[in-house]
C-alpha cells in the first residue's frame, strides 16, 4: 500500500516553500567555534613554553660551577709563624688561610709578589670560600702542615659567569666587572685545565649565602621536608577524620551544612591569610619561635585541610551504597563497615587529594614569609623548631638580589622546585589511575 503525505498530494504549485533551517550557518559557527578554542589552548601553550624557556636559558647553568685546582702549600711560616699551634688549637682557626690561595694561584700565573696592580687583580679570582674550605682541610688533618696538595675550590662568581659566557666581554672594562687582565688569566687556566666546569653539587648542599657561588637549596630543602612532613601528618590525620565523620556520622541538618559551605569557603581563601592566622596564633598568642619549620607546617595544614576533606569526600560518595548496606546486612558495625569496607575503596582517591593538597602546600610562599621564614638562614636545621627556610622562600630571597649569578641560582632552584610539583602531580595520576574502581 503506497502511502501519500499531504504535501505530495499537493500540486506544486500549491505546495509550501522550504524553510532554510540554517545547516550551513550552524556548521560555520561550530567550525569557528572550534577555531576559537583550538586558538585559546594554542596562546596559553605558548605563554606556558615561553615560561618555561626563560626559566631554563637562564637556569640550566647554575648545575655547573667552575673550579680551580691549585696545588697549594700549607705553609707554617704564613699559618702559625710563631709556632703556638700546641698550645693553642685556635691558632690553625684564625690563620691567613686567604694568602695561602692567593700565593697558589700566584705561582701558577707567574705574578710576583712585588707586581701589586696584578695581586690586587687575583683577589677577585678564586671565591671567599677558599679560606674555608682550606681551614677545614688543614684541622681535620693537621698532617697536611707544610704538604702541597693539590686543592679544587670555587672561582669567583664573576669569573664563573664570564667563563659560561653570560658576561659580554666586548663592552669595555671600565663598564664590566672582569678586567682583561683577569680574561687573559681565565683562558690561560682553562687552556692547561687548571680553570674548568663541573657539576655543581653545592646547589643541593649549600645553605645561603652572601656569595652566589656558595649559595645553595640544602637547607631550603630540609626545612620544606620538615614542613611536608608535618602537613602529611597533621593535614592527613584531622582532614581523613573529619571526611568520615561528615560524610558517614554526622547527621544532615543545618549545622552540617553551614559547616560543608565554611569548608568549601576555606578552600577559595587566598594563602596570606592563613600566615596572618599562623602568625596572630601560634607566634604571637602561643609564643612558638619565629621561622621555626613547626609552625609552618602547622599553617600549611590549615591553608590544606579544606582540599584533603573536599577531595576525601568526593571518594568517600563515590563509594556506591550497595556496598555499605551490603556490610551492614551482614552484621557490620558501622564503625566496622566504614574502615573495613568503604575506606579501603575510597583510599586511591584520598592519597590523589593529599598529594595534590601537598604539591600545593609545596608551593606557597606568602604563609610562610609572614610567619618569618625569610630569615637567613645558613646552617641545616636539627629539628623541626631550629631556624628554617623553604625552597619557594629561598627562590624568593634570591629574586630580590641584583647580581646575575643569583639569577641563575634562581632560576635552577625555579627548575628544581617545579621538578617536585611535577612528580607530586604525576603520582597523584598513576596512583588514581592504578587504584581507582569504575563502578
Amino acid at each position: 500500500m503506497t502511502v501519500i503525505t499531504t504535501d505530495q498530494a499537493l500540486p506544486t504549485a500549491a505546495r509550501p516553500p522550504r524553510r532554510d533551517i540554517g545547516i550551513k550557518k550552524r556548521y560555520a559557527a561550530e567550525a569557528r567555534f572550534k577555531a576559537y578554542g583550538l586558538a585559546a589552548i594554542v596562546f596559553g601553550l605558548s605563554f606556558l613554553a615561553i615560561m618555561l624557556g626563560s626559566i631554563v636559558t637562564k637556569g640550566y647553568t647554575s648545575f655547573w660551577q667552575t673550579n680551580i685546582t691549585l696545588p697549594v702549600t700549607f705553609d707554617a711560616a704564613v699559618l702559625d709563624p710563631q709556632n703556638r699551634r700546641g698550645s693553642d688549637p685556635m691558632v690553625l682557626v684564625r690563620a691567613n688561610y686567604d694568602k695561602l690561595a692567593q700565593q697558589a694561584l700566584a705561582a701558577k700565573l707567574g705574578v710576583a709578589d712585588t707586581d701589586k696592580a696584578k695581586l690586587r687583580e687575583m683577589k677577585g679570582f678564586i671565591s671567599d670560600s677558599a679560606r674555608i674550605q682550606l681551614r677545614d682541610e688543614l684541622v681535620a688533618n693537621p698532617a697536611l702542615m707544610g704538604q702541597t696538595v693539590n686543592i679544587s675550590m670555587l672561582a669567583s662568581a664573576n669569573i664563573d659567569s664570564a667563563f659560561k659566557g653570560q658576561i659580554d666581554l666586548s663592552v669595555p672594562e671600565a663598564r664590566r666587572k672582569v678586567k682583561d687582565q683577569q680574561i687573559r688569566w681565565m683562558n690561560q687556566l682553562a687552556a692547561d685545565g687548571t680553570l674548568e666546569q663541573r657539576f655543581n653539587t653545592g646547589l643541593f648542599t649549600f645553605g645561603a649565602s652572601s656569595r652566589p657561588e656558595t649559595a645553595g637549596i640544602g637547607v631550603a630543602i630540609v626545612g620544606s621536608l620538615y614542613m611536608m612532613g608535618i602537613v602529611l601528618v597533621l593535614a592527613l590525620a584531622i582532614g581523613v577524620a573529619a571526611s568520615i565523620y561528615l560524610e558517614e556520622f554526622a547527621a544532615k541538618n543545618r549545622l552540617t551544612d553551614l559547616i560543608e559551605v565554611n569548608i568549601n569557603n576555606l578552600a577559595a581563601v587566598p594563602s596570606i591569610v592563613f600566615g596572618l592566622l599562623g602568625l596572630a596564633v601560634f607566634i604571637n598568642f602561643l609564643g612558638m619561635p619565629r621561622s621555626a619549620s613547626l609552625v609552618g607546617g602547622i599553617t600549611l595544614s590549615l591553608m590544606t585541610l579544606p582540599t584533603i576533606i573536599i577531595a576525601t569526600r568526593a571518594a568517600l560518595s563515590a563509594v556506591p551504597p550497595s556496598i555499605r548496606a551490603a556490610a551492614l546486612g551482614l552484621g557490620a558495625s558501622r564503625m566496622q563497615m566504614v574502615f573495613h569496607h568503604v575506606l579501603p575503596l575510597a583510599m586511591p582517591g584520598i592519597l590523589t587529594g593529599t598529594i595534590i593538597g601537598l604539591a600545593r602546600a609545596l608551593g606557597e610562599t606568602a604563609p610562610l614569609l609572614l610567619i618569618g621564614m625569610v630569615a637567613f638562614v645558613a646552617d641545616y636545621p636539627t629539628t623541626p623548631l631550629d631556624p628554617a627556610t623553604a625552597l619557594p622562600v629561598q627562590i624568593y630571597m634570591w629574586s630580590n638580589e641584583a647580581e646575575r649569578a643569583f639569577v641563575e641560582r634562581m632560576s635552577g632552584a625555579i627548575m628544581i622546585l617545579l621538578g617536585f610539583l611535577m612528580v607530586m602531580n604525576l603520582a597523584a595520576i598513576v596512583l588514581r589511575r592504578k587504584f581507582e574502581r569504575r563502578w
